[in-house]
């Protein structure tokens, strides 16, 4: 008995609904939303951020510069909220023509639920920040293994010696299992 043109569409159709990757994670991802505040300090013995290597095409260029940062993550905007944490990373001026920076950043979970944990982020880094900073979130190890989703930054406060950043992040991972 020879098969439509039709219904072996429809079967095939089915199947690739049924096996493609949002069904499939369907009931098997938890899903954080979680929001630290990243406290930068550009001055003083207590610098959390500088750069490493100049633009090698002068002081007027950002590209080529390389940076690193280790910020302080804690739980409120304030300089005495709990400190869950460490915002660390490099950025490197990746634009010709204007102030935007690659970054890659692991946030450090040093306190709470999360302690021992790490989430990576990743993406374009523009300067001035003027509504919020969108960057991938690539992975993680801990309680965000295998992690994936997004990560909004937006200022709090900027000051001449520092800045106070709201980090808000959705982040996706696999629900756990036994013996993983």
């Amino acid at each position: 008995m020879a098969s439509s043109p039709s219904l072996v569409a429809l079967a095939a159709v089915a199947l690739l609904a049924f096996f493609s990757p949002a069904v499939l994670a369907a009931g098997r991802e938890e899903r954080a939303r979680i929001r630290v505040y990243v406290h930068e300090q550009f001055t003083g013995p207590n610098a959390t951020v500088g750069p490493v290597a100049p633009s090698r095409l002068g002081a007027n260029s950002t590209f080529g510069e390389v940076g690193v940062v280790d910020d302080v993550l804690r739980a409120g905007p304030d300089p005495t909220s709990q400190e869950v944490g460490r915002y660390q990373g490099i950025f490197a001026g990746a634009d010709l023509a204007d102030a935007n920076y690659f970054s890659a950043i692991t946030l450090v979970f040093t306190a709470g639920e999360r302690n021992g944990s790490t989430l990576s982020l990743q993406g374009n880094y523009a300067f001035p920040v003027d509504d919020a900073l969108e960057r991938a979130v690539v992975g993680g190890t801990g309680a965000f293994r295998m992690a994936r989703g997004v990560s909004m930054l937006k200022v709090v406060s900027a000051e001449t010696d520092g800045s106070v950043f709201q980090l808000d992040l959705v982040v996706f991972t696999p629900r756990r299992r036994r013996g993983y």
